[in-house]
């Protein structure tokens, strides 16, 4: 890789570690804070809070890659941050929780992800896009893992409006690291492939193998998210105090990170990407299962969250490394847009439907419909043909 490429990779893979960082941050304790909103003691609404971002998010990416393509990437990344800065402010000032929803609306609104990863493929050649790929996916895991540990003992210090206010200043933060360290369009000066037309793209990235791998990162968001509906208030439930639940996190999340590197291994290296997925897959299938039908032990937790993040960490690996192999290099594009949008709608509607069967019918139910849905996607993704290697054609994109 050149320079300029390592620059770009760094400086980028920053930036969406920064931006993730801030919706992350809110996850592990919204739901337990959500009743000190006028309004939050509703699980629907808590559970819309939580996904709201990521409806708004699925219906403006699209239209940011398109001014993005008129305009120039930089500029529309400046324009979405200071949208999402704007929203975390308005969430920090929130009393009500129709408030927070706006302000988590509005975080979404500001919907870069497909222009951050267009600006990282313009600025690298085909033979290292994979890379810069990867790095920018294991930051967002690294965003995800820091979250877990570091939200609840900041809102033990500086309660929910400080998280949010951290979460516009990380947003400001951005816009420097973009201005200043990403390097600008004409550093790079590299070809890049010729844009399929509209239709055609589109037609290129509803393959039925995508449509497959696109129904899977819609499944795992929407159970990641409909999971901390309920997780957070289950633990405290269970006797660890909000406060303390780093200590539960750190090292299940840890841990996680040092099991899924085997399985990453095995599926690079002996270019046996499927058996991963599928075997991935049921172990979440189980994870579900097992929150389901189990009790709420503290101990109990901690080993099913482990399974979780170590299963989830894999998938969020490999479900794009897949797309990219699959995906022609025309309408890589298009591809990275809709698996992008059918991501953050499954943000969206887990924060919803978790939200609306805790409300009604417990916890419980929340994990067996996981459990359903993960059913589904391993029966999909048992019937898909792996993909063969062919070099760098079909180069790599990670979304968020």
């Amino acid at each position: 890789m050149t320079r300029t490429e390592l620059r770009a990779g760094a400086s980028l893979s920053a930036i969406f570690g920064l931006r993730m960082l801030g919706l992350f941050l809110i996850l592990p304790v919204f739901a337990v804070h959500a009743p000190q909103y006028a309004g939050g003691g509703d699980l629907v609404l808590v559970g819309i809070a939580l996904g709201a971002y990521g409806l708004t998010q699925a219906i403006l990416q699209i239209p940011f890659g398109m001014a993005s393509d008129r305009w120039g990437r930089k500029p529309v990344i400046y324009v979405g941050l200071v949208i999402f800065a704007a929203g975390s402010f308005l969430a920090a000032s929130a009393t009500d929780i129709w408030t927070a929803i706006a302000g988590r609306s509005l975080q979404g609104a500001g919907a870069i992800s497909s222009v951050v990863v267009a600006l990282a493929a313009d600025l690298t050649g085909e033979a290292h896009r994979t890379k810069v790929m990867a790095m920018i996916g294991s930051m967002i895991g690294f965003s995800f893992a820091l979250s877990l540990v570091a939200a609840p003992a900041l809102y033990r210090v500086i309660g929910m409006g400080g998280l949010f206010v951290i979460v516009g200043l990380l947003s400001l933060a951005a816009i420097w690291l973009v201005a200043a360290v990403v390097p600008d369009l004409a550093d790079a000066a590299l070809s890049q492939p010729r844009a399929a037309p509209a239709i055609a793209g589109l037609a290129e990235a509803l393959r039925p193998e995508l449509l497959r791998l696109n129904f899977g990162i819609f499944v795992l968001h929407m159970v990641q998210m409909a999971m901390f509906v309920v997780v957070p208030t289950l633990l405290v439930g269970a006797g660890l105090a909000l406060a303390d639940h780093w200590m539960l996190y750190l090292p299940v999340v840890l841990v996680s990170f040092a099991v899924m590197v085997p399985p990453i291994l095995y599926a690079d290296r002996r270019d046996r990407p499927k058996p991963v997925l599928v075997g991935s897959v049921a172990l979440l299938l189980l994870v579900m299962a097992a929150l389901a039908l189990t009790g709420r032990g503290v101990i109990a937790m901690a080993v099913l969250l482990f399974a979780f993040f170590a299963a989830f960490n894999i998938l969020e690996a490999i479900l794009p490394s897949l797309v990219t192999r699959i995906a022609p290099a025309h309408a890589r594009g298009t591809a990275i847009g809709v698996y992008n949008t059918a991501q953050t709608l499954g943000l969206f509607f887990g924060g919803l439907g978790g939200g609306w069967i805790a409300g009604r019918h417990g916890a419980a139910t929340v994990f067996g419909a996981c459990a359903v849905l993960t059913a589904l996607w391993l029966a999909a993704c048992a019937g898909m043909r792996a993909p063969r290697r062919v070099g760098s054609e079909n180069a790599a994109v990670n979304p968020v």
